[in-house]
């Protein structure tokens, strides 16, 4: 069957829309797109018509790319999830609840999101459980029944269950899972993140020995007991010293193991939790499989990436710039479309339904940055490039929170919203103070509203964007990426920002301001995620790409220099004989990276 596509779209592009977003019927984008217009204004109270020809609109030209669920199921009538991932429930150390948990996640993956769990309720290897004296076999373990599930549950297709855990930093396991990944052929479904502490980086820089601990309740082993606010529980609980190791030891062990393997990554959870919207109600210790939500338990993404490249006038001219107006109005749209996602969406669990409406948190983004900083005449590691980024971030953080604010005065503030609490949360402080006081006034829809996702899969969609807000990782490579039936198929690719150039400018050289990631340094990678956090309300999935010959001290002071900006969380990734390379310029990739587009959830 031929069907209509548009000019210049790379092949790579058509192959993503067919193997996952078009539906039975579809014979171009323009049905696509009228499908998830109609379906995502279908929550609208009236004007319905109006709004589906507004979502239809900024859906168009690639202006606005929700996330993958969205794309797939939205006016399907199918029963599956439009949010791409969740963090699920608190693990009880119990075997059957440690049982219902992993069927709580297969439903959830079943349904076509990705998930993640914090392991650290689970009690350490070797430990005696008091009621039934049974000797504990410790998270990382069990995490592999998990690993098997998620290979069984979608074990076809074009894509791949995508999983996340995360243990802290104090764990008596900590080591273990640290190392889990030296073997590749361990746990291949998840991402890793440790859970690193100001306390934990306070006692590597000072030497000093560091305690692991575990709740003493239910623990008949003797110890020293200190105090720790844990997993699960709503304060400090008593825990019982299992051992004391040097934190700079169990530092550089991370270290060495992210230099080798490229996991684990970090969440620095006291930044995570000092800038929650949520705080008096919710203490974050996971996140979603690409780490740009920290959720609590049963909470879920609804994504969204604004395609930056789209907002660019005059592309690669002396007069070249954003059409802020148009981004503006554009964020707007979006955030109602956001909004009423989770008005339509079916949710695999009542909890997550509950969790979802309760808060309304949704997770505006932006994507094609790199390439968008390129057309404009700027330099990705340059401090005008950064300059010009941060004012888009501040623009849409200002505007999703304005337009939410409106939202709540139609239809209310989201049902767990307290003014008080709300506005002195360490996020809201930094708004200035005329939205501060509409939201005082008016209230707010959305407890959260910003997120950076990797949206690697959308912006192939796009014509192969720099996606996210990573610079352009090569101007022309070889790509995977999986058809339906779940095999490879290999696609020679061409950056979006070059194909431009080239048709603008044929057979000129690329300009300087089309940089590769490989010449950036990575200072400079982590000096443009800084740039945007502070505009970002949940967190930005970013990954530093460094070359493989970095020494492991220089490696190790990305991740410090990461904590001392303020980041929520850093993942490195240096090639490795473990886990490959992301994109080999002109040569295929032979391993799926940490956030590759068939681990991310789409």
């Amino acid at each position: 069957m031929t069907t209509a596509v548009p000019p210049g779209w790379p092949a790579i592009s058509r192959h993503v829309w067919e193997s996952r977003y078009r539906q039975p019927g579809e014979a171009d984008l323009d049905a696509t797109w009228s499908r998830v217009a109609a379906a995502v204004a279908s929550a609208e109270q009236s004007d319905r018509e109006g709004w589906t020809a507004r979502f239809r609109e900024l859906l168009a030209g690639f202006r606005f790319l929700p996330g993958g669920r969205i794309l797939a199921g939205a006016g399907t009538g199918r029963r599956v999830t439009l949010c791409n991932c969740f963090v699920m429930g608190v693990i009880e150390d119990r075997l059957p609840a440690i049982f219902d948990s992993l069927a709580q996640g297969a439903l959830t993956m079943q349904q076509g999101g990705g998930i993640g769990y914090d392991f650290s309720t689970l009690r350490p290897q070797g430990t005696q459980a008091q009621a039934s004296g049974a000797i504990a076999s410790g998270p990382v373990s069990f995490m592999r029944i998990w690993d098997v599930m998620c290979s069984t549950v979608l074990s076809t297709g074009a894509r791949r269950g995508a999983m996340m855990a995360t243990l802290r930093c104090d764990h008596p396991d900590i080591e273990a899972f640290i190392d889990a990944k030296r073997d590749p052929a361990e746990l291949r479904h998840f991402n890793l993140s440790v859970q690193v502490t100001d306390d934990f980086l306070a006692a590597v820089h000072r030497r000093e020995d560091w305690p692991l601990v575990f709740p003493a309740a239910g623990n008949g082993e003797a110890g020293p007991i200190i105090e720790r606010r844990w997993t699960g529980a709503s304060g400090a609980v008593p825990c019982r010293v299992e051992r004391i190791v040097p934190a700079a030891a169990l530092w550089e062990r991370l270290v060495n193991a992210a230099y080798d393997t490229a996991e684990p990554g970090v969440l620095f959870v006291d930044a995570i939790n000092r800038d929650n919207n949520l705080h008096w109600r919710e203490q974050l210790t996971a996140t979603n499989p690409c780490g740009e939500i920290p959720l609590p338990p049963f909470g879920a993404c609804d994504l969204g990436s604004l395609n930056l490249t789209a907002f660019v006038i005059d592309p690669f001219e002396p007069g070249a710039r954003l059409d802020l107006e148009r981004l503006r109005s554009s964020t707007r749209t979006a955030v109602r479309l956001l909004d009423n996602v989770l008005d339509i969406t079916a949710f695999p669990l009542a909890e997550q339904s509950a969790v979802a409406r309760a808060t309304r948190r949704i997770g505006l983004g932006i994507t094609g940055l790199g390439d968008a900083l390129a057309m404009l005449g700027q330099r990705y590691d340059s401090w005008t490039g950064r300059g010009v980024a941060e004012e888009v971030m501040r623009t849409v953080c200002l505007e999703a929170y304005a337009a939410s604010v409106d939202l709540a005065c139609e239809r209310g503030s989201f049902p767990a919203f307290e003014r008080d609490a709300f506005l002195a949360g360490g996020f809201l402080r930094r708004l200035p103070s005329a939205l501060r006081e509409a939201i005082a006034r008016d209230g707010i829809r959305n407890s959260h509203l910003l997120a950076i996702a990797p949206a690697g899969t959308i912006s192939l969609l796009a014509g192969n964007l720099s996606s996210g807000i990573e610079p352009i990782y090569a101007l022309e490579a070889r790509r995977q990426v999986l058809d339906a039936s779940g095999r490879y198929e290999t696609h020679r690719t061409a950056d979006f920002a070059w194909s431009q150039w080239q048709q603008q400018f044929p057979g000129a050289a690329p300009p300087a301001t089309l940089v590769e990631a490989a010449r950036i340094e990575p200072l400079a990678h982590l000096a443009m995620q800084a740039a945007l956090q502070p505009w970002v309300d949940n967190a930005i999935s970013k990954t530093i790409n460094v070359a493989a010959d970095i020494g492991r001290d220089a490696f190790g002071e990305i991740y410090l220099a990461a904590h001392r900006l303020g980041l929520k969380g850093c993942t490195v990734f240096r090639p490795n004989a473990i886990r490959g390379q992301i994109l080999a310029p002109q040569d295929m990739a032979s391993a799926s990276p940490c956030c590759g587009i068939e681990r991310e959830g789409d």
